[in-house]
């Protein structure tokens, strides 16, 4: 049975509809349109705001839970979390850990790939520079050699989409390669990569900044490093828009220059939709207060650990704080991700595409999800 909704925008790739209205069927977008729809709606959304359901790259989980357990309740734990703001497909980042228990997680993970829980595993290590490794743990950092990186890539049975690594290590350029010939996006992060060791990773295949500036060389005007390399380069760059990895200006800047190449990030830890505490990251102690998640120590002045961030505020944040056009900012936390990895089933309110859709109030804030065409938050009906 079709469904007609209404509202006074919708986003689409092109541009924002005003009003506008979606036709959707059997958990798919039929048909979108703009100004009076084609016939009653079935559900008028009044003054809200429709945008696709975001599409998360770099999650490591949220609720509580994380995805480094492995488990099927824990994914489930961190699934629901993110999409209670918005967030219908996410990927399962895992950080650095012993190479045993990374390839148990990945085949545990792969299993709800298959299923569809998951759009993917990413895996944020273990191929990381020492020098740059933030919070992952640097007795488990090691170079890229082609045996680890095929096991790794065998356990997820295809699950694996992205690694992160670190293009200077030995090894690190024919990884690049690797894994692009394989299918999966080799994205450069946690490096002390020169400028031209980075472009060498770029044309090996790397197509991806795994959260610009944080954890890397920074951009100097005569040493522009990984920084300079991305932003010179046709490729994606992830961003983190809390207010604590970023300044907004910085957040500007970046868009400006990369147009519909950003993607918007939330390396959210298992602290993000919690409450401050005491947590882990993979093997790591993390703190967090006042909603900042930092690597445990005495001095309580630890490196950032990820975030307790939720697509959802980012975008409220680029919008609002950023002062960026929401029409782009969709673009980065929806069409920009789904391109990226190659879902071209989601990510954007277009014919065909499944039916995830995210309802906004005035101030950005979430009414309700719905995912294939079901609405599932806050609650089960759309009266």
């Amino acid at each position: 049975m079709t469904s007609l909704l209404t509202a006074a925008q919708v986003v689409t790739p092109a541009r924002i509809l005003a009003p506008g209205w979606l036709l959707l069927d059997a958990g798919r977008i039929v048909e979108v349109g703009e100004g009076p729809p084609p016939r009653s709606p079935d559900l008028d959304l009044g003054e809200a705001t429709v945008v696709p359901g975001f599409v998360d790259l770099h999650v490591h989980g949220g609720g509580g839970a994380s995805f480094d357990l492995g488990t099927a309740d824990a994914a489930a734990v961190v699934a629901d979390a993110h999409l209670a703001h918005g967030t219908t497909s996410m990927a399962a980042s895992l950080v650095t850990d012993t190479a045993e228990r990374m390839a148990a997680a990945v085949r545990e993970l792969g299993l709800l790939v298959r299923d569809g829980r998951l759009a993917g595993v990413h895996l944020e290590g273990p191929w990381l520079s020492p020098q740059r490794s933030g919070a992952h743990q640097p007795g488990s950092l090691t170079h890229p050699d082609p045996a680890s990186v095929d096991a790794l890539l065998a356990a997820g049975a295809g699950a694996v989409r992205m690694v992160t690594l670190a293009p200077e290590l030995p090894g690190g350029i024919d990884a690049a390669r690797r894994l692009s010939a394989a299918g999966v996006v080799a994205a450069i992060g946690h490096t002390d990569a020169t400028y031209d060791q980075a472009c060498a990773a770029l044309d090996a295949g790397a197509r991806l900044g795994t959260h610009l500036f944080n954890a890397m060389r920074p951009l100097h005007h005569r040493d522009p490093g990984p920084v300079g390399a991305l932003l010179d380069c046709p490729v994606d760059v992830e961003l983190i828009a809390d207010g604590v990895h970023l300044h907004p200006a910085v957040l500007r800047t970046v868009f400006a220059a990369k147009p519909g190449r950003c993607i918007l990030v939330t390396d959210a830890m298992a602290a993000a939709g919690a409450p401050d505490g005491d947590y882990r990251l993979g093997p790591m102690a993390i703190e967090v207060r006042d909603g900042v998640a930092r690597l445990a120590d005495s001095s309580g002045t630890g490196a950032i650990a990820g975030s307790t961030l939720t697509m959802d505020a980012a975008v409220r944040f680029a919008v609002r704080t950023a002062g960026l056009p929401l029409l782009d900012v969709v673009h980065a936390a929806s069409t920009a991700p789904a391109r990226a990895w190659q879902l071209d089933d989601v990510g954007a309110l277009e014919a065909g595409r499944r039916a995830d859709l995210v309802v906004l109030d005035e101030d950005l804030e979430v009414v309700r999800v719905m995912r294939a065409g079901a609405w599932v938050s806050p609650s089960s009906s759309p009266g």
